[in-house]
């Protein structure tokens, strides 16, 4: 699986970018994929190496000077080590900053816990004028991408290793989920690489003669309150699919919504209150953490029939 299943590659999108923006910059942190950028634009290109706290504070030392500076990381360490200089250099002072972050979830696989980013949406959406974006595939995260450069203050855009979910002729539109199925017996609101086999579940409880609304909420914030509190008031029963923690991430954020409302039940699909310490490749950790289609078809039945 590539980054944008052969859609456009990151480094394509960057250098077609750059070269429509002579105001835009890449910072990266050895991460050296961005070779295109690079080469044609040097001078507009700075890798500071694994220094991810710099990293953030040259990003933002460029968007003073009215500049547009790309980040582009490994997000457990751009989110965990240059939190500090998230909150205060960038989103304190409003700076025009994008973090592309890679890596996420359990994307690196045995490389262990240290490099899994799990805590990431739970930490970005918290910091105020933060906008969070997680794509479901590569023809949403590369319209994500456009998007986030258009958009003013800082963005974190969360990126992995996807496969299909959305036709040729999507259009994205940040903090309007889309609809990708229709249906009211439950609401499934997935996120990021679990649309994909959110979309499977979908199929199998179809089968089951179960009608699942799909949501693919790829703007965690701002949250689109409109759809869930559409999905509470329709559907009454709602399960939440994210490659992140339950706690902080997607999972929380709609049940704020639907706990302020009073309105609708909530389960949620995600990694439990641990840390995944299993050497294992990255299928066999998501089947290990509970994220493939049976878990989501199982966690829709058992919120139906009452049991979960």
């Amino acid at each position: 699986m590539s980054l944008y299943d052969n859609v456009k590659s990151l480094p394509a999108l960057l250098l077609e970018l750059g070269e429509a923006n002579p105001d835009l910059f890449v910072v990266s942190q050895d991460m050296g994929s961005v070779g295109p950028f690079v080469e044609r634009f040097p001078q507009r290109a700075v890798d500071v190496g694994i220094t991810e706290q710099n990293l953030i504070g040259v990003a933002a030392g460029i968007a003073l000077r009215g500049k547009l500076a790309f980040v582009y990381g490994m997000a457990p360490f751009v989110t965990m080590r240059g939190f500090e200089q998230i909150r205060t250099d960038l989103a304190y002072n409003s700076r025009n900053v994008k973090i592309l972050a890679v890596f996420c979830g359990l994307a690196a696989g045995a490389w262990g816990a240290t490099h899994h980013a799990i805590e990431d949406i739970a930490l970005m959406r918290a910091i105020p004028g933060m906008t969070v974006i997680v794509p479901g595939d590569g023809h949403e995260a590369e319209q994500a991408i456009r998007a986030a450069a258009a958009l003013p203050g800082p963005v974190y855009v969360r990126l992995g290793a996807f496969l299909p979910v959305h036709d040729e002729d999507y259009e994205f539109r940040t903090g309007r989920a889309v609809t990708l199925r229709a249906g009211s017996d439950a609401a499934i609101i997935a996120t990021g690489t679990m649309v994909h086999p959110a979309l499977q579940a979908h199929d199998r409880l179809k089968a089951r003669g179960i009608e699942a609304r799909l949501i693919d909420m790829h703007t965690i914030k701002p949250l689109d309150l409109a759809a869930v509190e559409s999905a509470a008031d329709e559907t009454g029963r709602i399960v939440t699919v994210e490659e992140h923690s339950i706690i902080g991430g997607l999972g929380a954020a709609v049940a704020e919504v639907i706990a302020e409302k009073g309105a609708g039940r909530l389960a949620r699909v995600g990694i439990r209150d641990t840390f995944c310490t299993e050497v294992a490749s990255y299928p066999e950790l998501c089947a290990i953490h509970g994220l493939t289609p049976d878990d989501i078809e199982a966690a829709v039945v058992s919120l139906l029939d009452g049991t979960r």
